[in-house]
């Protein structure tokens, strides 16, 4: 009994000392990101995308691909943000990072918890101005192919989605099942919001999937000619 105790005495301190580590782990991350980003010049373009569906009490989706997100994250830090993220341990790096700039996170993926975080995103989009933000092909890929989430919380809401593209001139890339970008310092970021995709309720999955991925590479492209143009 005794001996029982003290394994348990000891799994607990062991599981407080992981957990302060972990917390100055993030504490720090947080301000090291936030140093890499705020010492980028920044070209955003196009806000008024999103800003007109807000202005007629409509709610958004963000959607950006999975390997571009923490420019984006950044972009919009300090916003009334609520985020879907994975339950896997680099997604919960990442959000503890996007709640310390001021985001609400909800962890599930098509893989674990899909139900509860998909309840959770059209009780948001519900409500009148919400912003959602989603990593279509997060948060294990296949890369730059949307899941079903996206498309029916869209139907389901009449929540506009908004494509987004980021592109800059210095950057490390970790390649895992896809390549995620994390911004170097002292460079430039330019970043583009597409225009606002509607789906109807009875529209084709397939179809509105093809859409937009056709949306996305579209918003890319226009942004890395904008880029190049500039000198990227």
């Amino acid at each position: 009994m005794i001996g029982q105790q003290l394994k348990f005495l000891k799994k607990q301190r062991s599981m407080l000392i992981n957990n302060f580590f972990y917390k100055i782990k993030v504490f720090f991350g947080s301000i090291i990101l936030k140093l890499f980003y705020i010492t980028n010049n920044r070209d955003v373009r196009y806000r008024v995308h999103y800003q007109n569906i807000l202005k007629k009490n409509q709610s958004v989706i963000f959607s950006v691909w999975h390997g571009q997100l923490l420019s984006i994250v950044y972009d919009l830090r300090n916003h009334p943000v609520h985020a879907v993220a994975g339950t896997h341990k680099d997604a919960e790096f990442i959000s503890q990072i996007a709640t310390n700039w001021g985001w609400t996170m909800i962890r599930g993926s098509s893989k674990e918890k899909g139900n509860v975080a998909y309840k959770k995103m059209l009780k948001i989009l519900k409500q009148k101005r919400a912003l959602l933000f989603i990593t279509p092909d997060g948060p294990t890929g296949p890369a730059r192919i949307p899941k079903a989430g996206i498309i029916r919380a869209a139907k389901a809401t009449n929540s506009a989605i908004i494509p987004i593209s980021a592109h800059s001139t210095s950057r490390w890339g970790f390649t895992n099942w896809d390549t995620f970008y994390l911004e170097k310092p002292f460079g430039k970021i330019y970043i583009e919001y597409g225009k606002p995709l509607f789906f109807d309720r009875i529209a084709d999955q397939d179809k509105c999937i093809e859409d937009l991925i056709k949306a996305m590479n579209k918003v890319e492209k226009n942004n890395l000619y904008y880029a190049k143009k500039n000198k990227l």
